[in-house]
């Protein structure tokens, strides 16, 4: 194998071989053997940029590399550690941008295309590097659900826990979003602890490299954890196992020959495959020519059609609409594309919209546009003959080398036609269907056979019920849109970080994102059995059973005397008793306004099925136990932040007595601040022991 010492000053400084970043080093065939690399091309000119080859690439070593530095590296990390190298790796690629807009204009697309793909997918770092902080421990073990105990005395018990699975991501992209598709990947899989193996599209995979090339220079991420492939690796899956993930972004051919493989059928490797989409966009019958939701429906489709010159997974191909509004649809996304659309390289002053990737994907485009004519099919508006685009240097003509395509809008005579839900012409064409009513609206968007996204654009709330319970199951996303959020909405095409991105069908059934969602994909749910002390030393959480040291009692200590160091899952303080009295809980009931009549009225309270007459405010009890608790002197216990999980079980009535039981539960560093938080298992119970109230007390400590 041949690797360069260092990264290449560029990806594309000279016409010669994008490389492969593996084993930490750059690398690329030797001397002689790229004969049969695949030439890249600039999308608006023809120029060759490059050539893709991966001849004598040891991907077995890759894989290994990954699972055994790369695993050994992230292992090192707790989940807000890697989070906080998620946050610090979006800022310095943030500072680099212009590098990166650089190469995307190459793959013609605008500054707008190429905010979508580059600063889409430094948000996604962004969002990860926040929601690791804010949603996951600092730890390496997620806890799933509570403790089940499945013994009467409580020592024997079970629950569920995440932990990272032990192989590599290998993340297979499409061409149309080389930088988002690998970081909105990348993230979860890191912030997992799980090694990426990044394989772009031969197209624009040197976008790709570049960015990596970035990251290389960065610094930031640990050894192994990030490996690119640029180039073929066809035998990449059979060096996988079921320790492996595969998350891959295509054709649904290249994905069911992905599926089929050895290694996915009977080896147990994990797939998840985001493929071809008919996605649907329906007016609802309310909006019609006029209204904020018929302008927002163009807006949303015109944008659809020529955003990344249609190449988008989640561009809108069938725009469905009440039969009687299909020549106002056609009119008036035919007069905004004239009004907004200029076609050309994007390097060029005002060009909006720019060439698909590829001549080969120019190609494929209009095969697929011409069958649709040919069955049945109307050019409602656009032509497929090449037009005439602005070129580099301002100057109009047809180019043609270049992949340039204007916007197509097809119209259908007949909305059954089988091409028009299922033939998908992946660049700026769309179709508009007519509908009768809204179940036949529903039936006609099932027809694409599951999808990423789709529309519904109505402002009123029945249609929106009916429309979004009809196809939300056939959908992965399901966009409301209406003259409330118009202007704020991310829109049709954008997948946000937060939110599931995938669907059913012949979507791929995959699914990323999602929020922490999409990192337990790349974790495996395993049920863990034992005493309530070895559930503790697992998850590092404290569990009801296990064992606790009353540091006042041990050690003359109240543990809110405690930083978060010398503090210990399982330190505790029981309080005394509390005598509570009717004379307490009515001036409660007076301070406070609430006089519910189980406080105030001793023959209504008695007759309730839940009292046995006046009791004590369930708030007065949590006042008391704070009172019971609490250290009162300044110290490590900065502040009291909150209570989750509050049950009121008990009711405590005048002449009863209550006791707190404080457990240290959860601890939790901040690996920014000075203090961290803990989570303190908080019980109160009465003068026989029964239990009155549970909840947790989260407090903010210092280190």
């Amino acid at each position: 194998m041949t690797t360069t010492a260092t990264a290449p000053e560029s990806t594309l400084d000279t016409v010669g071989i994008v490389p492969s970043f593996i084993r930490d080093s750059w690398w690329t065939p030797a001397a002689g053997s790229g004969a049969a690399a695949a030439p890249v091309l600039d999308a608006s000119t023809g120029e060759l940029l490059a050539k893709v080859s991966t001849e004598g690439l040891d991907l077995a070593a890759v894989v290994d590399y990954g699972r055994s530095t790369g695993q050994a590296e992230l292992g090192k990390l707790t989940f807000h550690q890697r989070a906080l190298k998620l946050k610090e790796l979006a800022q310095y690629l943030n500072g680099r941008r212009e590098e990166f807009y650089a190469l995307s204009a190459q793959t013609g697309a605008t500054k707008i295309d190429s905010l979508i793909d580059i600063d889409g997918g430094i948000g996604v770092l962004f969002t990860f590097g926040s929601k690791g902080r804010r949603e996951l421990p600092n730890a390496q073990v997620v806890v799933d659900g509570p403790m089940e105990v499945l013994s009467r005395d409580g020592s024997f018990a079970g629950e569920h826990i995440y932990t990272r699975i032990p192989g590599v991501a290998v993340q297979i992209n499409a061409f149309n979003f080389p930088v988002w598709g690998m970081l909105e990947k990348l993230a979860p899989a890191f912030l997992a602890g799980v090694p990426t193996i990044v394989k772009p599209a031969t197209p624009t995979g040197y976008v790709a490299a570049g960015v990596v090339k970035a990251i290389d220079e960065s610094g930031i991420l640990p050894k192994g954890s990030l490996q690119l492939i640029s180039g073929s690796a066809r035998t990449l899956l059979d060096h996988l196992d079921y320790r492996d993930l595969v998350a891959f972004t295509g054709s649904a051919s290249t994905a069911n020959t992905l599926k089929n493989h050895p290694n996915v059928l009977r080896g147990g490797v994990r797939f998840t495959s985001e493929t071809d989409s008919l996605n649907a966009a329906i007016l609802g019958p309310d909006a019609v020519k006029g209204t904020p939701e018929f302008d927002a429906f163009i807006k949303s489709l015109v944008t659809e059609m020529t955003a990344k010159a249609g190449q988008k997974c989640t561009s809108i191909r069938r725009a469905i609409v009440p039969q009687e509004r299909v020549p106002d649809v056609v009119a008036a996304v035919g007069d905004r594309i004239r009004e907004r659309v200029v076609l050309g390289d994007p390097r060029a002053e005002g060009v909006t919209m720019g060439a698909l990737a590829s001549r080969e994907q120019l190609a494929d485009v209009r095969a697929a546009v011409q069958s649709m004519l040919d069955a049945g099919g109307e050019l409602a508006y656009g032509t497929l003959d090449s037009p005439k685009v602005t070129r580099a240097d301002g100057t109009v003509g047809v180019v043609e080398d270049g992949a340039f395509m204007a916007p197509v809008l097809l119209s259908w005579a007949d909305p059954e036609a089988d091409e028009v839900h299922s033939l998908e012409a992946f660049g700026p064409v769309s179709s508009v269907i007519g509908y009768a009513d809204l179940a036949d609206a529903v039936r006609l968007a099932a027809r694409g056979g599951g999808s990423l996204v789709a529309t519904v654009c109505t402002n009123d709330p029945d249609v929106a019920r009916d429309l979004v319970t009809g196809i939300a199951a056939h959908h992965g996303r399901v966009l409301m849109l209406n003259r409330e959020d118009a202007r704020s909405s991310t829109g049709h095409g954008s997948p946000v970080p937060h939110l599931v991105h995938g669907g059913p069908g012949r979507a791929g059934g995959g699914e990323e994102l999602g929020g922490i969602r999409s990192v337990m994909h790349h974790m495996q749910r395993t049920a863990i059995q034992g005493s309530p002390n070895m559930l503790t030393a697992i998850t590092g959480i404290w569990h009801t059973g296990a064992d606790r040291n009353f540091t006042l009692e041990t050690e003359g200590q109240h543990p809110f005397r405690k930083s978060l160091s010398a503090l210990h899952i399982g330190d505790a303080i029981r309080s005394g008793l509390r005598e509570v009295s009717l004379e307490e809980i009515t001036k409660f009931a007076n301070s406070t306004g609430d006089t519910f009549y189980a406080h105030t009225n001793q023959e209504a309270a008695a007759a309730n099925p839940f009292f046995p007459g006046i009791v004590a405010h369930g708030y007065l009890l949590l006042a008391w136990g704070a009172g019971l608790f609490v250290e009162p002197a300044p110290g490590p216990v900065l502040a009291n932040y909150g209570l989750e999980n509050l049950r009121f079980i008990t009711p405590v009535a005048a002449g009863d007595s209550i006791r707190v039981t404080l457990t240290a539960k959860k601890i939790t560093p901040r690996e920014t601040d000075e203090y961290g938080e803990v989570a303190w298992d908080a019980v109160l119970t009465n003068q026989n022991d029964e239990i009155v109230a549970t909840y947790d007390v989260l407090t903010l400590v210092e280190k």
